[in-house]
């Protein structure tokens, strides 16, 4: 067998030395009949994602002999994270950090913000980002958050403090954010599946995807390319977090590996098909290795009159990406079983 699949059985130790609970795992042929289905819609274009979700799972850590040394205390260097910011569309624009995404839905009432990046880098990336684009950080209104890990939630708790920004969380999310440490934002808008944000001319359509967490949301967005109309979607969470780190935070009895598989199985599905029906034509994400934000932000920035905008890859596009996650995560249920 070729060595990039491993037996099941090397998987099903891996997981249970991780600490992931494991039912019958599958074959290897079913393993590898998605990680192939995987591959083939991922092509070129998404090989950033389909590289991190249709990995194998993980070795078990280092121990603390071998393990790499602690990063040092406080916030990173500036220059460990900085990016420039970039108008990507007449009303998107991207003011996140270099591994970390948040975008700007500019409106005829106001900006929404869509993920907030760290604590430590949100006023740097967003605030600063914004004035930057010649936009104006007080009139930001709204900022959703796609899920409550800190590298999305951890600046939401300046927006809120400094400009009145109205913080937008699914349910579970909110609670998962009220059980963390970090800097969080005081309990303020709960989104609905299905819930329409509307600020001035502009409709964002929140759906709640569980699957990275119980409570991730994913966006439809409207945007315009020199007028042009398009529509933009974002997948609100994309690892499968409860391969690493022993599970922990996700990984209970009632709550094995299958059971986020699962979930993840059946939003993925769902949002393709909620994808196809908005016509959407557009995918961002909030890491930038997922939508190809690393080689499309460098060529927006270059971009000149009359060239094709690198977000607009077509709906049949749109479609493969969803395709690649919903079918690597087929291929991480059939290694640990259901």
């Amino acid at each position: 067998m070729n060595s990039h699949f491993k037996t099941a059985a090397v998987a099903a130790t891996c997981l249970m030395t991780c600490g992931v609970s494991v039912g019958a795992p599958g074959t290897d042929a079913e393993v590898a009949k998605h990680v192939a289905a995987a591959k083939a819609a991922a092509g070129k274009d998404f090989e950033g994602v389909f590289s991190r979700v249709c990995a194998e799972p993980r070795a078990p850590a280092a121990s603390a002999a071998t393990a790499a040394p602690a990063r040092p205390s406080g916030p990173p260097e500036r220059s460990t994270w900085y990016h420039e910011p970039v108008k990507v569309f007449d009303n998107l624009y991207f003011v996140g950090q270099s591994e970390y995404s948040a975008w700007a839905v500019t409106t005829s009432a106001g900006i929404i913000i869509v993920d907030t990046v760290f604590d430590y880098s949100v006023k740097g990336a967003v605030v600063d980002g914004l004035t930057k684009l010649g936009l104006d950080p007080k009139q930001i209104k709204y900022a959703i958050v796609s899920h409550g890990h800190g590298d999305h939630s951890g600046g939401a708790k300046y927006l809120q403090d400094t400009f009145g920004a109205r913080i937008v969380l699914s349910a579970d999310d909110w609670d998962l954010l009220e059980r963390s440490n970090g800097t969080k934002p005081k309990r303020d808008i709960v989104a609905t599946d299905g819930m329409k944000l509307t600020l001035g001319d502009t409709t964002l359509t929140l759906y709640v995807t569980p699957g990275h967490t119980l409570g991730t949301l994913s966006t439809v967005i409207p945007v315009k390319d020199n007028g042009q109309p398009h529509v933009a979607v974002e997948w609100g969470g994309t690892a499968f977090n409860w391969m690493n780190n022993n599970g922990r935070g996700y990984i209970t009895a009632e709550r094995p590996a299958s059971f986020w598989f699962n979930h993840y199985i059946k939003s993925s599905e769902r949002f393709r098909d909620i994808a196809k029906r908005s016509g959407a034509d557009v995918l961002i994400a909030n890491h930038l290795i997922f939508d190809g934000s690393k080689t499309k932000l460098p060529a927006m920035a270059k971009r000149k009159p009359g060239e094709p905008n690198p977000y607009v890859i077509g709906t049949e596009a749109v479609q493969r990406y969803m395709t690649v996650v919903n079918e690597c995560a087929q291929a991480g249920l059939a290694r640990v079983g259901s």
